[in-house]
């Protein structure tokens, strides 16, 4: 997660980080941006995209539960569920 965040913090389990469909997946949901295909084809989080977050749950949807996380850093660091 970014240190320099200001609202929003994003955590990617590291076996789901390395999964190519994942990746896909969340680079195809997100519709700020936060999430990319890295070179080695895992997930890759956009540091730039980050505090864009809407909190619409997508990422959630799209990835096997309690892998990723959206941890909402002006809530002292409460997850986002659904």
């Amino acid at each position: 997660m970014r240190q320099d965040a200001l609202f929003i913090g994003i955590e990617v389990d590291d076996e789901i980080a390395r999964n190519k469909e994942v990746a896909v997946k969340l680079a195809e949901v997100c519709p700020v941006d936060i999430y990319a295909q890295g070179e080695d084809g895992g997930v890759r989080i956009v540091d730039a995209n980050v505090d864009e977050c809407v909190l619409c749950e997508l990422c959630l949807d799209a990835a096997p539960n309690g892998t990723v996380r959206v941890l909402k850093l002006y809530e002292d660091g409460a997850v986002l569920s659904h």
